[in-house]
Order: C-alpha cells, then structure tokens, then sequence
C-alpha cells in the first residue's frame, strides 16, 4: 500500500470532542478537518460504531480518515453511546435509539461551520448496516453512502440466524461484545469520571445472547433495522460493496435489484475488512474509489462515476483448497446492474449418473430414493461463517465432509465455467423427524482429487418459511429451493462440478433437536448454475492507498488457530478456535492493549443433546505513562491498569437452551467487579 503525505489540504485534527444530545448524553468523536474549514466549509463524511475511535479501530482510522480530510471532507469518527468516551449505556445492536443517537448527529455536524451542510455515511459491518438504517430516515443532509460487508435482512443475512439454522457465530458475537462492551473509557480523556462510567457500563451489562437466541424465527425484532422491509425508504445515493470471503456478499445483489435509489456494487476477492487493506490481494484503491464516489455525490464533480457499469465482480481462479490465501489469482468483469443480462442459468440435474448437464443429455431424474444422513458432527472442515481476523478461517479440503455426505459429480468439464450469481438447487425430500437441516455445498473437483468449495447454503426444513415455523411430518415429502450463497469462481476445463448434500454442518451451525435423516425422493432433482458469459475488463481500480499508519508497537504479533481434536472413545468431535490478537501499545497516547479468545465447540455423532459451546475472551489495557506526543499534554491524568474476563457457555436439549455467563473485572490486580448469568432459552423454531 502506497502511503500518501501530500495531500491537497493541509490536515487538523480533533482527537476528542463531544457531541450533545436531547437526553442529556454527550457522544465522544473524534475530528479530521482541512486546516481551513472554518473559513471554506466542506461536506462530512460520517463513521459511527461501537469499537472505540481512542484503542479499537485506531489502526484503521489512521489509514483512512485522514485521507478524506486531505482531500476536502471533514471526517467524523463517533462512539455510540456506552462505547469509548461516550456517555450512557448501549443495551443491544441496531436499536431505534442507536438510530435517533445517529439522526442528532448528522444533524450537529451538519450544523457546524466547517460543514457545508451535505453529509456521507461510511462502514463496514456495523457501520454499514446503521449507514443503510440511517439513509431509510431520509435525514435531509445525508445524500450518500458506502456500505461494506452489511445487510438488508437482519435475520437471513447476519451472524446470528441463516437458512432458519442457528449460527454458533451468534454466541461468538455476543461473547466478543460481552468482552469488547466491557472496556473502560479512557481515563486521559474523560479523567476522573473514567472509573464510575465503567463501573456502571460492567454493572448492566446486556446478555445478548439470550435476547438473540429468544428470537428464533424472522419476527419484529429482526424487521426492524432490515431495510427491506421497504427498500423505498431510502432515497440516497448506495454503494454496495462485499467479498467472496466475507458472509454478506448475498445483499450486494439483492439491494441492486431492489433498491430505487441511485446505486453501484462492488465484490472482490475478500475477507470481512475494507478493500484496501484485506485479504487475500488483490486489494485495491478503495479510498480513491470512495473519493470520486463522495465528489460526485457531496461535491457534484461529473467524473464518471455513475456512468460505468454499476456492478463490478472479481471471477476468482482455480486454486487448491486452504484456509486462508494471501492472494487469489482472478479477472475483474462487470455488468449493467443486477440481475445481469450477461449472467444464463444452466440448468442441471442431480441422477442416478451424478450431476448432469440438462443442455447434453436433458433432464434426468432420481429413479429410487437416496437417503442423506451424516452425524451430527459433520461439517468440521467449513471454516467460520464470517472470516474477520486474518486467521485459517476458510474452507479447507471438502473431502472428509464429502464421505459423509451424498455426492452428485459432473463429467470433466470440457472448456471452462465462469459462475457468477446464487445456485439454486430444486429438491423434493421427507425427513425421518419432525425436524431436520440441510447443507448444500457446490464445490470444485480438481483433477488430484482435491476438492474446493466453491459456495453453499443452508435450510432448517422445519423453518422453511423463515417467519412462520411449520414441523416436518416424519415421512411426507416437502419440496424445497435454496439459494446457495452469491459466488465468483472459474471452474478450469478437466475439473468436475460436485453438489454434496449432509445433514449437519457444525461446527458453523448448531444441530437440530434430533439427528434427522433426509430421503431424496425420486423424481427430478435440479440444479440451476449461474453463469456468466460476458468479458474479462481491465483492472478498474487504482493501487491501494492510504494516509500514514497510526504509530504502534507491538508487543505479541496476533497468532489465529483453528484446530480438530476428536475423542476416540465417545466419538465427540471439538473444533477449538483460538483467535490471539496480540499485544500492542499505541505509542502516541501510551494505551497498551491486549486481546485473546478461545472457542470451543463439541458435537457426539449421534446425540444432539451432547452438543456444547464454551467462549472465553481475555482482555487487558493499561497506561503506565503518557505518550511522548500526547495531544492533550503531559499533565492529563491518564494512568490506570484493567483486566477482564468474559466467559460463555451454552448446552441444549430438544426442548431448551442453557446458557450461563461469567464477567470478572480487575483494577490494579484487584477484583472490582463479578457477576453470573444462568439462563434457560426455550428451543420454539431451531
């Protein structure tokens, strides 16, 4: 990545102020500016999330915010309440008050004299999904937005629920929330007042977990802050961006197809971070992307930007199957919005020969039932449902999923396949239960055996309609349609096409009340593969730039693991994610932080009653001085040393959920605060 210092404004910032609301409670933010704002007003571009602009996304920050400032935006990174330096205490995610916090504040920055009164909303994850909720209260100074690895749908599209089936990243997050929500303000900003406003944030602290895990089918709670509920609502212009190793890539193209407003997307090759600094390569320009998006938009610059293709997708090559790549060899192709023109179904269909191409040999049907059963423990090789921190997140070789898993095989390709767009797979299928889950996993045969997943979905039968739970009748046949999840891939010609169907996928997803076993029934089983028949372009983006990184030291480098042990005696298998993210101090303020967490997820073959999780994070931060450059001064009060650990555990059986929590919290290596969570979840729809 290029770093930039010669900008075309001379760049102020404004490392803590507060923003006042109605209620009382102030919002901390933090400021870049053009030195001469005040007397040539600019437009704002907007981030407001939970992290922490002084520790948590620092780094980030750094890279990116003073690059807009440079380039004539005031550039506002603000806490939500409870969160950093704000004020008051946040109770869950995406709640109308995080909304009406956010409308206030576009309104006070509006009003400021450094903002020429029009405002962009900028972010990824969480600061993507509240840049779409915020643009559907129509907030007159709001007239553009970038949003990244975010969603339209709360329910089918984030980390807590997918095909109906329970995400175990739903636990995940509610244990890195109880961990992330319990770091204290900054005592060098706040002063004093530090201590009681943690005190108070670890004292009513929310357990997420159950109010997630008390919502299990797509009801109220989901639609709100789910845009689409009305895509009409928003009337700025959206730009949609995602990668192919990210978990939201599937609302890039459902907000292309619906969304009414002016708008553009984007999906690259990778992981949950902003393109220009993610994995795997290629990263790209992001910021010079944003900026012509923001001059066009904030600034009426007639650059071209609407002009081009709206949609711009990279068809990712071949490669043997790892859990993680530093690159992925591919083609950057575009087309004119979505659905695209130059994207044709091929309709295929699942025999008693395998995976056969209905344009060769017609349509073929099942002649007997095929029963589909795997153990519960099934699924150990599907890496996370959302790759975040750069560790061996992906899926590895399908091959140990795929013996426990009924497999169709297509004949060797005799030229290649660009796929672009959601397989759909058309099954008729009776379970054995009143329950049951399907994976369908569409995955790259490559001529050593290897096999690479290529894309999935999966469906909890008995959430069908995912607003509405309907049980199975053990025996009756069910026709169902999944959309496996939107991919760009280039199978090579001499590569087969595999479609795997199991019935268990864990450790991603928790089991069902009861191991079910699926019959497809005979008849036609379909596949339809998008597949996209237009050229190659030439690379749209520029190389990746940014302004200077934030200057930090490390103390431990970031360390991921993931690994498998299994129990030879009782056939359990454990996945243990270990994420270290290492120790670090930043250099200029003297804060030093650390993070760590484990995982571990336990499964028996047969017994989903046995079925278990366990997450522990460990947190430390501390200051033993003030940094050397410290904006604030030498004399700012600042020294203080926390710990906290935040445990989870949850168990079931076919009627419940058993969730217990545990948060201890240090000062000085004194114990300061404990407090105990036991709690009984009643299992209505997964």
């Amino acid at each position: 990545m290029r770093v930039k210092t010669d900008f075309p404004h001379r760049v102020r910032e404004i490392e803590h102020t507060l923003i006042p609301l109605s209620d009382g409670t102030q919002l901390a933010a933090r400021i870049w500016l053009p030195e001469d704002a005040e007397q040539a007003p600019v437009p704002a571009i907007l981030e407001y999330l939970p992290y922490r602009k002084s520790d948590g996304t620092i780094a980030r920050d750094a890279l990116t915010h003073p690059y807009f400032a440079g380039h004539g935006y005031a550039s506002v990174r603000v806490d939500m309440r409870g969160n950093g330096e704000s004020q008051g205490l946040m109770e869950d995610e995406y709640l109308p008050l995080e909304q009406s916090d956010a409308l206030e504040v576009i309104d006070w920055i509006a009003n400021q004299p450094w903002c020429s009164g029009k405002l962009g909303m900028m972010g990824i994850s969480w600061g993507g999904f509240n840049s779409l909720q915020l643009a559907a209260h129509r907030p007159e100074p709001l007239k553009a937005i970038i949003t990244l690895c975010s969603t339209d749908d709360r329910y089918t599209d984030d980390i807590h629920y997918k095909g109906g089936c329970l995400l175990n990243e739903n636990l995940a997050w509610a244990a890195t929330m109880l961990s992330f929500s319990a770091a204290p303000p900054d005592p060098r900003l706040v002063g004093d007042e530090w201590r009681a406003m943690w005190q108070e944030r670890l004292d009513e602290m929310p357990l997420l977990a159950e109010t997630w895990l008390s919502h299990q089918h797509r009801d109220a709670y989901w639609k709100q802050g789910s845009i689409n509920t009305d895509y009409a609502d928003i009337e700025a212009a959206v730009y949609a961006i995602g990668g192919w190793g990210d978990a939201y890539k599937n609302t890039v193209g459902r907000m292309m197809e619906n969304l009414t407003c002016p708008r553009k997307a984007l999906i690259g090759p990778w992981i949950h971070k902003y393109p220009h600094f993610a994995v795997p390569d290629p990263a790209i320009g992001f910021l010079q992307e944003a900026l012509r998006w923001w001059d066009h938009w904030l600034k009426g610059a007639e650059n071209g930007v609407m002009d081009e293709p709206s949609a711009t997708f990279y068809l990712q090559d071949a490669l043997p199957p790892k859990t993680m790549y530093a690159e992925r060899p591919g083609r950057w192709v575009q087309t004119d919005g979505w659905p695209a023109s130059n994207v044709e179904m091929r309709q295929m269909s699942l025999s008693e020969s395998g995976l056969s191409d209905d344009a060769h040999q017609g349509q073929q049907a099942l002649a007997r039932p095929v029963v589909v059963d795997s153990p519960l423990t099934a699924g150990r090789h599907q890496g996370e449902y959302c790759a975040i921190w750069f560790g061996p997140d992906l899926p590895g070789d399908q091959r140990l999923d795929d013996a426990l898993a009924v497999c169709f095989d297509s004949e060797p390709l005799d030229a290649p396949l660009d796929i672009l767009g959601k397989p759909r797979v058309t099954l008729s299928l009776a379970s054995d239960q009143t329950c049951g889950q399907l994976t369908v996993r569409l995955s790259d045969v490559q001529p050593d055996g290897q096999v690479a997943r290529i894309t999935y979905g999966v469906l909890n039968l008995a959430l069908r309609d995912h607003d509405n739970p309907q049980p199975l009748t053990p025996g009756e046949p069910v026709n169902i349609e999944l959309e496996l999840d939107m991919a760009g891939y280039r199978i090579p010609a001499g590569h087969r096409l595999r479609v795997a169907l199991a019935t268990a996928n864990f450790p991603m997803v928790w089991p069902a009340p009861r191991r079910a076993a699926l019959s497809l029934q005979p008849g036609l089983q379909s596949l339809a593969l998008p597949v996209f028949t237009g050229e190659a372009v030439d690379t749209p983006f520029a190389a990746p730039e940014s302004a200077p990184p934030a200057n930090i030291s490390e103390q431990r480098a970031a360390r991921p693991s993931r690994s498998v042990a299994e129990d030879a005696a009782s056939g359990e298998v454990t996945t243990i994610v270990a994420d270290d993210l290492g120790a670090m101090t930043l250099e200029d303020t003297g804060m030093r932080v650390e993070y760590r967490c484990t995982e571990r997820y336990t499964a028996h073959p047969q017994d989903a009653d046995r079925t278990r999780a366990e997450i522990v994070w460990h947190y430390h931060a501390g200051r033993d001085q003030l940094g050397r450059d410290s904006a604030l001064g030498e004399t700012t009060p600042g020294q203080f040393d926390v710990r906290v650990e935040s445990h989870y555990r949850m168990r079931c059986d076919a009627e419940n959920f058993y969730l217990e929590a545990e948060q201890i919290a240090w000062q000085d290596d004194e114990e300061v605060h404990r407090r105990d969570w036991q709690r009984t979840v009643a299992r209505t729809s997964v």
